[in-house]
């Protein structure tokens, strides 16, 4: 099996993006949480020792407005930029995807224009294990992803909660991820070996499961942000703070993955 890469998100201060990155990290992601407050010399400076690391760099601009998205990319210098609006794989939804791919399109096509060095990834929404109508859902997806392709470097795959707009909303208005959750492995599977770009699986994988999905899905890459980080005492997930013992946990599984090759899910099924 060739090597997995390891992506871990929200990486906010420059200290726990060296602890991270001497784990043995290989991507390491940092959020812009709003147009307001895009400029930050302290998430710069963490892009840049994450990039000292020689890990790469990526950031999330939680934001539309594409002349900040220019001087985010800019001011920062990230080794890629990573999108993840929600793209609806609900049928009723086509329409407004459509149109809302048509904008994405121009802006990702403008990003590698301007930036070349930068790479590109989007994510596609993908419901949770359990999902009806999955093959409807698949071909939604694949539709999407093949619009996308041609302006994307990677794609990311991350778990959809319930429709867009529904009661249950995404943790971010809009965007897809931190749930916690994993996605529909199936589906994921699916994606991964429909695409001609590399695919990182995303959503809810930690130290406990990343084996098994890597042994399922045979993605290029796994990412985990809710569930390697410190746990409240009430049991709640803390935002932008690892734990480096779960991180160190996840990076093993994913070596021990590699080292099993892709013969061991045949071989677990048939014990």
């Amino acid at each position: 099996m060739q090597r997995i890469m390891i992506q871990i998100y929200e990486i906010q201060e420059p200290r726990e993006a060296e602890t991270v990155a001497a784990l043995g990290v290989d991507r390491i992601g940092t959020v812009i949480l709003s147009r307001e407050s895009w400029k930050s010399p302290l998430l710069r400076e963490t892009v840049r020792v994450v990039q000292k690391t020689g890990a790469q760099s990526g950031l999330i601009p939680l934001l539309s407005d594409r002349e900040t998205i220019f001087r985010i990319i800019d001011y920062y210098q990230p080794d890629f930029v990573h999108f993840c609006e929600v793209l609806s794989p609900f049928s009723g939804d086509r329409a407004a995807v459509e149109r809302q791919c048509a904008s994405l399109i121009s802006l990702q096509q403008a990003i590698r224009e301007q930036f070349p060095p930068v790479a590109v990834m989007r994510s596609l929404s993908i419901p949770r294990t359990g999902a009806a109508g999955t093959e409807e859902i698949l071909q939604n997806i694949l539709a999407i992803m093949d619009k996308l392709a041609p302006v994307s470097d990677y794609f990311l795959l991350d778990t959809l909660q319930g429709r867009p707009g529904s009661a249950q909303e995404q943790p971010i208005n809009g965007f897809v991820g931190i749930t916690g959750e994993t996605c529909h492995w199936g589906l994921a599977r699916a994606v991964v070996t429909a695409s001609s770009r590399p695919v990182i699986l995303a959503g809810g994988l930690d130290g406990e499961n990343v084996r098994e999905a890597i042994l399922t899905v045979q993605p290029a890459g796994v990412d985990s942000c809710t569930r390697t980080n410190m746990l409240a005492p009430d049991g709640r997930w803390i935002r932008f703070k690892k734990d480096p013992a779960r991180v160190k946990k996840m990076v093993e599984e994913v070596r021990r993955a590699e080292a099993d090759g892709p013969g061991a899910r045949q071989r677990e099924d048939y014990r």
